[in-house]
């Protein structure tokens, strides 16, 4: 019984992105369409945060943080080495990469396609993308390739506070702005929504089971019911943020394109380095694949909030944090395969 549940959920995940791709394609369909759908949910916002997004987004890590033992956090510790990597790949290495790659299509390779002003800001919204490390999605990531979930909460927590910290300033160095004003209130709401309510659900959740039912129960049975829900929280995720999207991404099909490509390039090389240089430390698979993934995926959240409130819903720069989020998902999952092939 339980390696047919087990069969139906690794099918279900080799097509993943293919469900990705087309709930893509119905959240800009239902956004063109049915424009009212998304303006209703719009209104269910606070401080720049979705609130339907946070609760799919709670679907989505909940599942992950019911794997976490308190106990093993706390021996986190004696493994620092993948800690530093993702702290040296995030702040000291990806954001200049970023700008790097950016200004090397926008000014360069793009520049018949791209006037200066547009590449200007396409830049802005890049290095946005680029100074702001995953806090929600790697999750995800880190459960398809069977990441440690302590480590992978850890990693995500700490980088969560070294951005309160270091995303303006490298932001406001990079792109010589003066005046770059973060809504701090949107960053520190995602940190308490989408890392510390989770993990005490996850933590509250396994302490009230193991001792109502005991132990086995919990991790041979209880943790099985919620083997799909990650995934379908990812989907219909998608088909909200798309839906938001929809005008955005059908208006300009071509600078998408544009885009599109540094982003993916820098998401590739990001990950190779940070996987890399975990594989090079002979770091476990499962602290070397979320290090990885870590450092690949972007708060794409923040990195639009910071967009729209300096440069406008409409601008380029706004756009090109779109872009980020419209390229991440397929990408990453690309990265999950490379990731789990490597660890055959």
């Amino acid at each position: 019984m339980k390696k047919e549940k087990n069969t139906g959920i690794s099918s279900f995940q080799r097509y993943l992105t293919v469900w990705v791709f087309l709930c893509m394609i119905v959240g800009v369909l239902l956004g063109h369409f049915v424009p009212a759908l998304p303006a209703f949910l719009n209104r269910f916002e606070y401080a720049r945060i979705s609130i339907p997004m946070a609760v799919l987004i709670w679907v989505m890590i909940y599942p992950m943080m019911l794997k976490v033992d308190f106990q093993s956090i706390r021996n986190v510790g004696h493994n620092p080495k993948g800690l530093f990597v993702t702290w040296i790949v995030n702040w000291l290495v990806k954001p200049f990469t970023m700008y790097g790659i950016s200004c090397l299509f926008f000014f360069v390779i793009f520049k018949g396609f791209i006037t200066p002003e547009l590449a200007t800001e396409y830049l802005a919204g890049a290095v946005l993308l680029g100074a702001a490390p995953c806090t929600a999605m790697v999750f995800v990531w880190s459960t398809l390739t069977n990441g440690n979930p302590a480590y992978t909460v850890v990693q995500v927590a700490t980088n969560d506070l070294i951005i309160l910290v270091a995303f303006v300033p490298i932001v406001k160095f990079l792109l010589g702005v003066s005046n770059v004003s973060v809504p701090f209130d949107t960053l520190i709401l995602s940190v308490v929504l989408f890392v510390v309510i989770p993990l005490a659900g996850g933590i509250l959740t396994r302490i009230f089971i193991t001792k109502s039912k005991g132990t086995e129960y919990f991790e041979n049975v209880f943790i099985h019911k919620f083997d799909s829900v990650t995934t379908i929280g990812l989907l219909l995720t998608l088909v909200l943020i798309f839906m938001g999207q929809s005008e955005v991404i059908l208006n300009n099909p071509l600078h998408i394109v544009l885009i599109a490509i540094p982003l993916i390039l820098q998401t590739f090389l990001i990950f190779f380095i940070a996987y890399g240089t975990c594989n090079l430390l002979k770091l476990p698979h499962d602290i070397a694949a979320p290090a990885g993934m870590i450092g690949a995926s972007n708060f794409f959240e923040l990195a639009v909030a910071v967009a729209v409130a300096l440069f406008g819903t409409t601008s380029p720069a706004a756009l090109a944090t779109t872009v980020g989020v419209l390229t991440e998902v397929p990408v990453m999952l690309t990265l999950v395969k490379i990731a789990n092939k490597a660890n055959r």
